[in-house]
């Protein structure tokens, strides 16, 4: 099949999303399949079946552009249309798929309206622009004839397929090389630091644990100020290159995250599958996904309980690779494989909490 990758975000910019969209092209290439990304240009230079869409620059987060458009009649001739955003680029592969009769998918991967509340200072108009976007993305996803998300926190009214991104197992292993040498805990956090991250949370319980050494690997809108608050027991750092990530995560005591705004948390699998147990927030999707098999919750904005879980995952051992195996990629891309055939996904284990609590 020739499937066409319709993407709000793309490089040079750094998220889950990226990544998921190059993790899962390798994938469907090696197995034969043909997809071309199209996105919105950047100072990414365009490689074999990259197609930029001219946008403007974003004035609220550089990353991400404002794609405005391109013609129909200059993309490739596809077989199959995923689209991986709600924006224009997506309103363009949907427009793709009506003309050409095409089957359509959609991967909800973010849930924006959580950034355009806290982007808002009125929580009045906060609240209506909130639920006006989901109404708007709601009506926009039941036009595919799939929809897949992570996890079940998608928050809209429509069916969709469980599909976990998946973890490259054969990458995220735990490696013997470690990238600290002093004696002290080392507690870890990489991914975007916006405001529903929620990583200031992470500066509190720092504050609380000057034994502790805690790294912050990532970039984003509210870094700097964070800097600016963080104690002398914590560090921040650029984000890495993906190939320097499992020696990252398996050089860390603990991976921890009080983010209430994902709907996988890619990094915490990936970290599990490197031998580090995870502290997350009791949100979805950890309460689907973090369990005492490869870590433990704490109530979000309780700190007694965010430094119990930290100290927990410290002092009890945990196969944590173990229990994320069940999210190995290539079983999400047998299951995408199915999905774009329009055959039905095999129920199988990947949404069992380990161990439930």
């Amino acid at each position: 099949m020739h499937i066409g990758f319709f993407t709000d975000s793309y490089f040079p910019g750094i998220d889950g999303v990226t990544y998921t969209i190059k993790t899962w092209r390798e994938r469907l290439e090696a197995r034969g399949h043909e997809v071309s990304i199209i996105y919105p240009d950047s100072s990414h230079e365009p490689g074999p079946n990259e197609y930029p869409v001219p946008s403007l620059p974003n004035p609220f987060y550089a990353p991400y552009r404002l794609p405005i458009g391109r013609r129909l009649s200059t993309l490739p001739d596809l077989d199959v249309v995923h689209c991986h955003g709600p924006a224009t680029t997506g309103l363009l592969g949907r427009r793709y798929a009506a003309k050409h009769d095409l089957r359509s998918v959609y991967t909800h991967h973010t849930p924006i309206e959580d950034y355009l509340i806290r982007a808002l200072k009125f929580d009045g108009l906060a609240q209506v622009v909130g639920q006006g976007y989901v109404a708007y993305e709601t009506q926009f996803l039941r036009s595919f004839d799939c929809v897949t998300a992570s996890t079940s926190k998608i928050r809209r009214d429509v069916d969709h397929e469980k599909l976990p991104v998946g973890i490259e197992l054969d990458t995220f292993r735990p490696q013997s090389e470690s990238l600290f040498t002093d004696s002290r805990p080392i507690i870890g956090y990489s991914g975007r630091m916006t405001e529903k991250k929620n990583v200031d949370e992470i500066l509190r319980v720092a504050a609380e644990t000057p034994d502790y050494r805690y790294v912050l690997v990532g970039e984003g809108p509210a870094r700097p100020e964070l800097k600016q608050q963080a104690p002398d027991n914590v560090e921040f750092r650029d984000f890495l290159p993906r190939e320097q990530l499992p020696t990252f995560y398996s050089s860390l005591d603990v991976f921890v995250t009080a983010s209430t705004c994902d709907t996988l948390g890619l990094s915490t699998l990936e970290a599990n599958a490197c031998g580090t147990p995870v502290a997350a927030a009791n949100v979805q999707p950890f309460r689907e996904t973090i369990g005492p098999d490869n870590g433990a919750r704490f109530e979000y904005g309780e700190l007694d309980e965010m430094q119990a879980a930290i100290e927990d995952c410290l002092t009890t051992d945990r196969q944590t690779r173990a229990a994320v195996e069940r999210f190995a990629v290539d079983r999400t891309i047998d299951d995408l494989e199915a999905i774009y055939r329009g055959e039905p996904v095999a129920v199988d284990d990947r949404q069992r909490v380990p161990s439930s609590i």
